[in-house]
C-alpha cells in the first residue's frame, strides 16, 4: 500500500490561512492571541499568515490594542476581515423578472436591482442581456465595479445538476438553458455557479431565516408553483440530475392534484365564487376581514398545504418545513390550520414556519453559495481594489 505523502509547505500554508480567515469571518476583530487560541497555531505562524493575508488584501490591521502581551510586553496587533476586499453577486432568475444582489465578504447586502423580461420565451441573448443589466445596476448601487466581483451564483426555476448543467426535459426548464455561465465569463471574467432556486432558498433560510442552523430542513417555494429545497444532515440534496425536490409527483397525491402554488390557487379559487378577481395577498387580507369566500379559500389551501407537507415529512422526515417565497408573509395565516391537520396525514410531524426572508430568499441563498465558493478558494482568487 502506498503511504500518504507528508503535507507540503504549500498545503500547510493554505490550511493555516483558511483557518485564520474562518475565525476572522466569525468575529469583528481578533488579536494574535485570539487567533492562536482559535486555530491552535503558534504565534510565529499566526503572524506570518496575517502578514500574507494583509499583503493580499483579505484582512486589514486596525491598530494596536491596549491589551499587553505577557511575553513581550508589547501592545497586541489587531486584525479584521476586509469586507470590501471583494464582492459576490446572488441572482434570482425567474420567468418574468430577475433580481441581482451584491454582498460584501461578510454577507451584507450592499446593492440590489431588478429587471423584467418582456416575455418568458425571449431569445437567450436577450435574457442574458437583461440579467447583465440587473447585475450592473446592483453593482452601481453598491458603489463598486464588475472587476471586484469574486463569484456569482444564479438561481434558476429549473433543476441543475452538480456540474451546473440545466435539466432540459421539460419546455419550461429549457427557457433557462441560455449559456449564462459562459456569457458572463466572457463579458466580465466572472466565475458563475448555477443552482436551482428552491435549493438556494434552502441555503438562504438555513443561513439567515427561521431555519437558521437546522440540519434537516425543507423549504417550499410555494407562490406560483411548488418546489422544494432539501437539506439533510446539513447537506443540500441534488439527486442524479439535480431534480431532488421537484414536486411533479403532487399530480398523483389525493387531495392535491398538481404542483400549483398558493398564490396561483388563491386567485383561481377565489374567482370560482363569482367575485371580482383579487391577487393572493388581497385574498388573504379579505379572509382576515372575515369575507366568507376568502375564508373558504384559506380553508382549502390549508388542507392542501397540510397534505403536501405530510408527503415531504413521510419521504424526507425533516425537523422543519419552511414556506418561502413572495407568498410567505401571507402564508403565515395558514399555519395554525395546517399544524392542526398534519397529525391526520403523517406520524412524523415537522415544525412548520413561514420564512421571514420574503421574496429575497433565493438571492440570499445565492449570496451564501457564492460566499461558500470564495471562502473555499480564497487563496486562488486575485483581489481587485474596490472602486
Amino acid at each position: 500500500m502506498k503511504e500518504a505523502g507528508a503535507a507540503t509547505p504549500q498545503l500547510l500554508r493554505r490550511v493555516n490561512a483558511n483557518a485564520v480567515l474562518a475565525f476572522l469571518r466569525s468575529t469583528e476583530v481578533a488579536t494574535g492571541t485570539d487567533l492562536m487560541a482559535s486555530t491552535g497555531l503558534t504565534r510565529a505562524t499566526v503572524i506570518a499568515v496575517c502578514e500574507d493575508l494583509l499583503r493580499r488584501g483579505w484582512i486589514s490591521e486596525t491598530g494596536l490594542s491596549r491589551e499587553v502581551s505577557s511575553q513581550k510586553g508589547r501592545p497586541a496587533r489587531r486584525f479584521e476581515l476586509n469586507p470590501r476586499a471583494g464582492f459576490v453577486l446572488g441572482i434570482d432568475i425567474g420567468a418574468a423578472t430577475t433580481t441581482a444582489a451584491v454582498a460584501d465578504l461578510r454577507g451584507t447586502i450592499v446593492g440590489k436591482a431588478s429587471r423584467s423580461f418582456r416575455s418568458a420565451a425571449i431569445p437567450a441573448d436577450e435574457r442574458i442581456n437583461v440579467v447583465d443589466q440587473a447585475c450592473r445596476a446592483a453593482l452601481q448601487v453598491a458603489g463598486t465595479t464588475p472587476e471586484t466581483v469574486l463569484a456569482v451564483t444564479a438561481g434558476l426555476a429549473a433543476p441543475v445538476d452538480r456540474e451546473g448543467n440545466v435539466l432540459v426535459t421539460q419546455h419550461f426548464w429549457r427557457l433557462f438553458d441560455v449559456g449564462l455561465r459562459s456569457a458572463l465569463k466572457e463579458l466580465h471574467g466572472w466565475t458563475v455557479l448555477l443552482e436551482n432556486d428552491a435549493n438556494l432558498a434552502a441555503l438562504g433560510e438555513r443561513w439567515r431565516g427561521s431555519g437558521m442552523g437546522v440540519d434537516d430542513l425543507v423549504v417550499l417555494l410555494a407562490s406560483e408553483r411548488m418546489g422544494a429545497g432539501i437539506i439533510e444532515s446539513g447537506r443540500l440534496l441534488h439527486g442524479n440530475c439535480g431534480a431532488a425536490g421537484e414536486m411533479g409527483y403532487l399530480d398523483m397525491v389525493e387531495g392535491v392534484g398538481s404542483s400549483a402554488g398558493i398564490a396561483l390557487l388563491a386567485r383561481e379559487w377565489f374567482a370560482e365564487h363569482g367575485t371580482p378577481p383579487l391577487e393572493a395577498r388581497e385574498v388573504f387580507a379579505a379572509a382576515a376581514a372575515g369575507e366568507a369566500a376568502a375564508v373558504a379559500v384559506l380553508d382549502r389551501l390549508s388542507e392542501r398545504l397540510a397534505r403536501i407537507i405530510a408527503t415531504v415529512a413521510i419521504l424526507v422526515n425533516p425537523e422543519q418545513v419552511v414556506i418561502g417565497g413572495a407568498v410567505a408573509e401571507s402564508a403565515g395565516a395558514l399555519l395554525p390550520r395546517v399544524e392542526a391537520l398534519l397529525p391526520r396525514f403523517t406520524a412524523t410531524v415537522p415544525r412548520v414556519t413561514a420564512s421571514p426572508l420574503g421574496d429575497s430568499i433565493v438571492t440570499m441563498g445565492a449570496v451564501r453559495c457564492a460566499l461558500d465558493y470564495v471562502e473555499a478558494n480564497a487563496l486562488d482568487l486575485e483581489l481587485a481594489a474596490p472602486a
